[in-house]
Parts: structure tokens; sequence; C-alpha cells
């Protein structure tokens, strides 16, 4: 078990917005700086909690898989990005949950993304669980959970990294 050195609530927000800031800006390579190499990033389908190996999810990535979303995006081969999305996150209500059995730190928040493109403007609103991990040098996403209020109905272009 790690042994999580206190880690503040402005340290946890900072880290949050700029993850959202990254992403917001395309900078891919930051942002998938801010993974560790064993992570999980999951955007159930249908439901909000289950097992995602027995039902299908909109997203359930690896870090290899992230990595190979993010290469397409960076490539400009995403054409169902063509014209790219532009996007911006706003992230609320920031609940530290403590420290799980392996010492990474449970957050939870909730954001609202709006997506420009093509003249139509989408608005998601969602839930997000992270799991951070301490290191030396700051904190690092292990686990990424989107809950999606609206996992259940259509969703025409997540091809942006929500």
């Amino acid at each position: 078990m790690n042994t999580v050195a206190p880690v503040s609530s402005h340290a946890i927000e900072q880290f949050l917005y700029r993850e959202a800031r990254l992403a917001d800006e395309s900078l891919y390579d930051e942002w998938m700086n801010l993974w560790t190499d064993d992570a999980i990033y999951w955007i159930p389908a249908n439901l909000d909690d289950y097992d995602p190996h027995h039902h299908i999810s909109i997203i359930y990535d690896d870090h290899e898989r992230l990595q190979s979303r993010i290469d397409r995006l960076i490539s400009g081969e995403a054409w169902a990005q063509e014209p790219k999305s532009r996007v911006r996150r706003l992230i609320s209500n920031i609940e530290n949950r403590g420290a799980t059995e392996n010492g990474d730190i449970e957050v939870c928040s909730n954001f609202i993304l709006g997506e420009l493109r093509r003249g139509r403007q989408t608005t998601y609103f969602a839930q997000q669980i992270h799991r951070l991990r301490p290191i030396a040098d700051g904190l690092r996403i292990a686990f990424k959970k989107v809950i999606l209020i609206n996992n259940n109905e259509p969703i025409h272009n997540l091809t942006f990294i929500v």
C-alpha cells in the first residue's frame, strides 16, 4: 500500500482545472503526461455503474488505447473532427473522497462541456470520478470515469475527448 502524502484541496482543484484546459486547448501530449501507465478512462453507456468487461461502454480505454485515440486526433486522420470541435469545460463541486486502498486519492466533481462544431452547439453535463496518484512531482490520473447524464440516449459525435 502506498503512503499518501497530504495533498491540499487547492492542489487537487488546480490539477483538475489544468487537465480540463489541456484537453480544451488540444494540448494532447501534455494531457497524456497527466496519466499513469496503468490508467483506465471509462465513459459508461446506458447505466452509471456496471462491469465494463461485460457491458458496452462509450469509452473504456487503457493507457495504450487512449494514446492511440490521441495519436489519431493529432494525425489529422480523425475525419469526424474535420473541422475540429471547439470545446470548453467547466469543473465544479469538487469533493475529495479520501484515499483508496492502494493510496490513490478519489475525487468526485461535476462538469459541463460545451462543444461548437459546424454551427451546432452542444452541451454535455456529467459527473467525473478521478483516482489521482500522488507522485514526487505532483499528481497523475490512475482512473477517470465520466458519467454523462445522457449516457442512455443517442450521442452523435464524441470523437473529441470528453
